[in-house]
């Protein structure tokens, strides 16, 4: 819940002039808060920015205060969604069913996805981590089915690491994203705490395919780094 219209509006300026001369196989998205997202649309148009919403609901309409249907997204030019983020689940009682039905409808609807999955820190000092993204992913991967999987993406985010400080060791990063490929071959985004630093050992690894980056995305020049790290 950063940037009103305006900054976003500024953000994503200076976002697009920074990464036009990027390599063309690094995809870049944005995801503002439902406030800005036609701020970021006019400002991104034709752009190689994609900008995504931080939810949606899993119906078309109806008696659903406060929520935001994939046909509202599209109509406004926002090309996807993210779906059952740590802070969601944590704050506001998401389930993996409501993020499993979430991430569905929205990909029959024509959004692309970002459906997160990951462990609680009592969950992995328990030895638990395997079960719990079992758990999560083949929620998401039995409600989608084949037909849209190829419009959707994993971001494994332990809960351990969003704003804490705290980061994945690549190691750990890399045997989360394995699991999970071994239970759905989607892209695999990794999210806990990335940072410029510490971008480029990360995604590095052999099944993260990129980053869902939290606070240091919210400057233009820490979120290009990031850029940058990808494409190398």
């Amino acid at each position: 819940m950063y940037k009103n219209a305006w900054e976003t509006q500024v953000f994503c300026s200076g976002l697009r002039s920074e990464v036009d001369g990027l390599d063309e196989s690094v995809a870049i998205g944005v995801a503002p808060p439902a406030a800005s997202l036609w701020a970021a649309v006019h400002e991104l148009g034709g752009s190689r920015v994609g900008v995504y919403a931080q939810n949606v609901h899993w119906a078309d309409e109806g008696a659903f205060t406060g929520e935001i249907s994939a046909p509202m997204l599209r109509e406004i030019g926002v090309a996807g969604a993210i779906v059952g983020h740590s802070e969601r689940r944590q704050h506001f009682g998401e389930t993996d069913e409501g993020t499993a039905r979430r991430a569905a409808h929205a990909l029959e609807r024509g959004l692309h996805v970002v459906a997160c999955v990951g462990e609680l820190e009592s969950e992995r000092d328990a030895g638990e981590t395997e079960d719990v993204l079992r758990r999560q992913v083949t929620a998401i991967r039995d409600a989608v089915g084949e037909e849209h999987a190829g419009w959707l993406v994993i971001a494994y985010e332990p809960v351990w690491a969003i704003g804490t400080g705290k980061t994945a060791t690549p190691g750990q990063a890399q045997e989360a994203h394995a699991f999970i490929r071994s239970l759905l071959d989607v892209p695999i985004l990794y999210g806990g705490s990335v940072k410029p630093d510490n971008a480029g050992e990360l995604l590095a690894q052999q099944d993260v395919d990129g980053a869902l980056v939290g606070g240091a995305s919210l400057d233009v020049d820490s979120f290009v780094r990031i850029c940058q790290a990808a494409v190398q």
